[in-house]
C-alpha cells in the first residue's frame, strides 16, 4: 500500500470544493455519472481503432444505493485505470483525462464531456470518504483501489479484480443523508440524465404488488441513449415531435410549432425548439429551454445561449461548444456563445418567413398565438426586427390581415394628414371603443387591433422605424381630427358665449379623483354626438408607460386628463347656447366687463413697473377683485346650469360612451333619462 499528499496548490482545497466549488451539491451525481458515461465512450472509440481488441461486453453505468452500508456507488464498464492513471488524474487536480483523449482523438472522439478535471471531487461536497476500486483495458494490468477520507491524505493499493471498469464508492456524509434514498437518487438522475448516450441504471424496475410496490428482476434503466433531437428531422414524424415535447412539458397543451436545429459548422448545436401556446400574461419563467452538453443536462438558465424573446419557448439545445465554468452551471458570454445565440434566431425568423410563406392562410391562423414571441423579439433583437418585417401582420377590427407594406399602400391614400404623416388608427378594445370605431369607419377609415400584450411597445417601435407614420388611438379625439386633413371649422361662439359655455359645462361635470376634464368646443357636422371624450394620444401614452415602471415617474403623478368637445353646431347645443345666452347674458355680461377692466389694469402696472425698476405696485387688491368677481360669475352660471338637466345629460352621454360612467352618477343618469323621456 502507498500513500501521500494530492498535488493541489492549498491546503484548504477540499472545504473549498465541499462549500463553494458547485451552486447545488446535488451536481455530484450528475459529474459522476458523467464520468463514468465518459469512461465508456473513450473504450468505445477505442474499440473502434483497433487499439482495444477485447470483448465490449455489456456497456451501462449503474448507480447503487445502499443504505445500510450508507453508501452510494457509481460503476462502469468503461476504460478503467491503473496506479498509474490514478496518480495522474485524481491526485493531480484539475488535470483532466477527458481533455487528453481529447487532443488524441478529436475528431472522432464519442461524445467525451469531461472537460474539466475537477467533476470526481464533487464527491467530497457529501461524502466523508470516497473509495475508487477500478481495473485498466490495458493487457496485464493489476486492480487498484484509492481511499480518502476528504483531507489531501490518501492511500492507494493492488486489489484483486477480474471485471474491467472502475466502481466510485461514496460513503454518504451524516448531513446528507437524502442521498441514500432510492426515490431522491432516481429524481436526480432523470433530471441530470435522462438523455445520456450510454443505458444508466438505478434499481430495479418496480411493480404493485399485495398492496404496495415490489422491485422486479428487470433493471431499471432511467434515460432515452437516443433522444430525438439527435435523429435527423427527415426520420420524424410529427406525433415523434410531439411526443417527445409532452414527456418535457408534461400537462402543456399542444405546440403551435417547433424547429429542429442541427449545425456542424462553425459550431455544433442541435435541439429542438417548441413555440408554446400563451393563455395569459406573459410567463417570463426562464427556465423552460434545457441546455445539454452532448445529452449530459447543463442548466436551464439559458439566458445567455438563446436570444431574449426566445425564453418563452420550450425544448432543448445541445453543444458542446458553450463554454462553462467548472461547475458546467454557470455560461460564459463569449463570442462563441453570441454567435449561437445569432444562429438561432435566424433559424427561427427563416422558420417563420418559410411558415408565412408556404401557407399564408394558416400562418395567420395561428398569429394570435405567435404574435407574442414575434413582437417580444423585435423588440429585444435587432436583427430579428429587420427578419420580421417581412411576414409581421396587422390586424383590423374585422379580423383582416396585412404586412406592413400592405397597410401602407391600403390606407396611405386616405389617411395621410397635412402634413405628409400616414395615421394608423387603431383601437384596444372592440367593444369598449366601439362607437369611435365606427365613427372613424364612417368616415371611410380604417381601425386597427392593438389589444396585445406587448402591442403598447410595438407600436412605438415601429413608428421608430417606419417612414412617416404614426399611430393613434381612434378615442384620442373626435374623428374630424384623427387625421387631420385641414384647419378645424372653429366654432361660431362670441366671446361671452365661450366664457358662459365653458363654466355651464364644466360645472356639471362629475367629480373623479385624480382626474381633470378640460372643455373645448367644434362646429362639427350638426348629425355629430353633441359632446364628445377625447384623450390625447401622448399623454396617455405617458401615463400607460408610466404606469409600468417602479416609482410611476413624473407622468405617474399627474392627474388622468381628458377633453370634453362640445359641438355647437348640433341642435340641442344650440339651444342651450341660445338659451343661456340670453338668461345670463344681464347678469354675466357686467361682471365680464369688469374682470377684463380689472385684468387691463393689473398688465398696465406691471408693464409701467418693467419700464421703471424704481417704480412699485401693489396689484394684490386688484388681483383680489378679480378672484371675487370670477368668482361670482361662475356661481351664476353653475346656478343656472344645475337647473337645466340637459346639460349634465349630455356630459353624461359622452362619459358613458368612453366607458367612465359608473357607480352614482350612472344611476342619476338612467334616472334623468326615465324623467327626460
Amino acid at each position: 500500500m502507498t500513500t501521500g499528499k494530492i498535488g493541489v496548490t492549498t491546503e484548504n482545497i477540499f472545504p473549498v470544493i465541499k462549500k463553494f466549488l458547485y451552486s447545488d451539491h446535488e451536481i455530484f451525481l450528475r459529474e459522476l455519472v458523467s464520468n463514468a458515461v465518459d469512461a465508456t465512450q473513450k473504450l468505445k472509440t477505442l474499440a473502434s481503432f483497433g487499439e482495444f481488441k477485447g470483448e465490449l461486453g455489456k456497456m451501462d453505468v449503474r448507480v447503487t444505493v445502499d443504505k445500510e452500508a450508507g453508501t452510494l456507488t457509481v460503476s462502469d464498464r468503461g476504460i478503467g485505470m491503473d496506479a498509474d492513471d490514478i496518480d495522474k488524474y485524481i491526485n493531480q487536480i484539475a488535470f483532466s483525462g477527458a481533455e487528453e483523449f481529447l487532443q488524441k482523438y478529436k475528431d472522432t472522439a464519442n461524445s467525451i464531456i469531461g472537460h474539466f478535471g475537477l467533476g470526481f471531487y464533487s464527491a467530497f461536497m457529501v461524502s466523508k470518504k470516497v473509495e475508487i476500486k477500478s481495473l485498466s483495458y490495458k493487457e496485464g494490468a493489476k486492480g487498484v483501489m484509492w481511499s480518502c477520507d476528504g483531507s489531501p491524505e490518501y492511500t492507494m493499493e493492488p486489489i484483486e479484480r477480474s471485471e474491467r471498469g472502475t466502481d466510485i464508492i461514496l460513503y454518504i456524509d451524516d448531513d446528507s443523508k437524502e442521498f441514500l434514498e432510492q426515490s431522491r437518487i432516481d429524481t436526480l438522475l432523470k433530471k441530470y440524465c435522462r438523455f445520456l448516450p450510454v443505458p444508466v441504471i438505478s434499481g430495479k424496475k418496480q411493480e404493485w404488488k399485495d398492496g404496495k410496490m415490489v422491485d422486479t428482476s428487470e433493471d431499471n434503466v432511467v434515460n432515452a441513449t437516443e433522444p430525438l433531437w439527435t435523429r435527423k428531422p427527415a426520420d420524424l414524424s410529427d406525433a415523434d415531435y410531439l411526443k417527445f415535447y409532452h414527456e418535457l412539458m408534461p400537462g402543456n397543451d399542444d405546440p403551435m410549432f417547433w424547429i429542429h436545429l442541427n449545425v456542424d459548422y462553425p459550431f455544433s448545436l442541435t435541439g429542438i425548439l417548441y413555440f408554446p401556446k400563451i393563455h395569459a400574461n406573459i410567463d417570463l419563467q426562464k427556465n423552460r429551454i434545457q441546455l445539454y452538453s452532448n445529452q449530459v443536462y447543463v442548466t436551464d438558465q439559458v439566458e445567455g445561449v438563446v436570444p431574449e424573446f426566445m425564453t418563452l419557448m420550450q425544448g432543448v439545445i445541445d453543444s458542446p461548444d458553450i463554454p462553462l465554468n467548472v461547475s458546467r452551471s454557470y455560461l460564459q458570454a463569449d463570442r462563441q456563445v453570441k454567435r449561437i445565440s445569432g444562429y438561432i434566431s435566424k433559424k427561427v425568423s427563416e422558420k417563420l418567413d418559410k411558415m408565412f410563406n408556404d401557407n399564408r392562410s394558416e400562418f395567420e391562423k395561428k398569429w394570435d398565438d405567435i404574435k407574442i414571441f414575434i413582437e417580444y423579439g423585435m423588440l429585444t433583437d435587432e436583427k430579428f426586427f429587420e427578419s420580421a418585417r417581412k411576414f409581421f401582420l396587422l390586424k383590423d377590427v374585422d379580423g383582416k390581415y396585412f404586412t406592413l407594406e400592405e397597410y401602407n399602400t391600403l390606407v396611405s391614400a386616405s389617411q395621410t394628414d397635412k402634413d405628409g404623416q400616414v395615421i394608423y388608427l387603431y383601437a384596444t378594445d372592440k367593444e369598449s371603443q366601439f362607437s369611435y370605431i365606427s365613427a372613424a369607419r364612417e368616415k371611410g377609415y380604417n381601425v386597427l387591433l392593438m389589444d396585445g400584450q406587448l402591442d403598447s411597445h410595438i407600436i412605438g417601435l415601429l413608428e421608430s422605424k417606419l417612414d412617416k407614420v404614426r399611430f393613434v388611438r381612434v378615442d384620442s379625439d373626435i374623428p374630424e381630427r384623427l387625421i387631420a386633413k385641414d384647419e378645424n371649422k372653429e366654432s361660431d361662439l362670441t366671446p361671452l358665449q365661450t366664457e358662459i359655455l365653458t363654466t355651464l359645462f364644466k360645472s356639471q361635470i362629475p367629480e373623479k379623483e385624480n382626474t381633470m376634464f378640460l372643455v373645448s368646443f367644434e362646429s362639427l357636422p350638426e348629425s355629430e354626438m353633441p359632446a364628445t371624450v377625447t384623450r390625447e394620444e401622448f399623454m396617455r401614452r405617458m401615463k400607460d408607460m408610466a404606469a409600468l415602471q417602479p416609482g410611476a415617474g413624473f407622468y405617474g403623478q399627474l392627474p388622468d386628463s381628458f377633453n370634453l368637445v362640445v359641438n355647437t353646431a348640433q341642435k340641442s347645443v344650440k339651444q342651450i347656447t341660445e338659451e343661456a345666452t340670453e338668461s345670463l347674458k344681464g347678469s354675466v355680461e357686467p361682471l365680464k366687463s369688469e374682470i377684463e377692466s380689472l385684468n387691463k389694469q393689473i398688465e398696465d402696472q406691471r408693464k409701467q413697473t418693467a419700464d421703471n425698476k424704481d417704480a412699485s405696485t401693489d396689484i394684490s387688491e386688484l388681483e383680489k377683485k378679480v378672484t371675487e368677481l370670477r368668482t361670482r360669475m361662475e356661481k351664476e352660471i353653475s346656478d343656472y346650469a344645475s337647473t337645466k338637466p340637459i346639460v349634465r345629460q349630455i356630459i353624461d352621454l359622452a362619459l358613458l360612451r368612453s366607458n367612465l360612467l359608473s357607480g352614482a352618477s350612472l344611476s342619476e343618469f338612467i334616472k334623468r333619462s326615465v324623467e327626460l323621456l
